[in-house]
């Protein structure tokens, strides 16, 4: 097809023009800017309260999330102690609930699944503003009762180890990077 130089130019511009128009349409990279001003360096992750009655799961949490941090950013310390800290994390095991989701030929359930329930909050220590409040973030996980002799051992705890370091990561990740 030929074309004049007359309508090349004109398809140019109306092309130039479009392109301006539709860049700001609100997109913007991922990650920028998370919920953690940059001038933190001290974060403290006091033990998690346990209002679920399960034994000893706040532990679990909270050290997955003390491991995380360092993990995933060398720039802060972590402690346990708010006195000490920028900002100070807060987390409450609220809900504790495992249900049994697969039976097998004989209807013993063989699958359970657990829903943890948590609620955290982050709380800039200077100015005692809060800088993050999620009152319940939901988690859950599987696990399977194995046949024979294996059944002796508890495949609880190490489902509920899962689901600590899978809300641990999801936690952080949207602390770190505001997703």
């Amino acid at each position: 097809m030929w074309w004049s130089n007359e309508m090349k130019s004109t398809l140019l511009l109306l092309l130039a023009a479009l392109g301006l128009a539709a860049g700001p349409c609100g997109y913007h990279r991922a990650g920028r800017g998370g919920n953690l001003p940059k001038d933190v360096r001290v974060i403290a992750v006091p033990a998690f309260k346990n209002t679920s009655l399960r034994y000893r799961v706040e532990q679990r949490f909270t050290e997955a999330v003390m491991d995380e941090i360092l993990r995933r950013d060398r720039r802060l310390t972590v402690t346990s102690t708010p006195e000490r800290a920028d900002v100070v994390l807060r987390g409450d095991i609220k809900g504790f609930n495992v249900a049994g989701v697969l039976l097998d030929d004989t209807g013993r359930t063989r699958v359970f699944q657990v829903t943890i329930t948590i609620g955290v909050t982050l709380r800039d220590r200077r100015t005692n503003r809060i800088l993050f409040d999620q009152p319940n973030f939901v988690f859950r996980g599987e696990y399977e009762l194995p046949e024979g002799p294996a059944t002796l051992f508890n495949e609880e705890d190490p489902a509920v180890d899962r689901i600590a370091q899978e809300f641990a990561r999801s936690l952080i990740t949207t602390l770190l990077e505001g997703l």
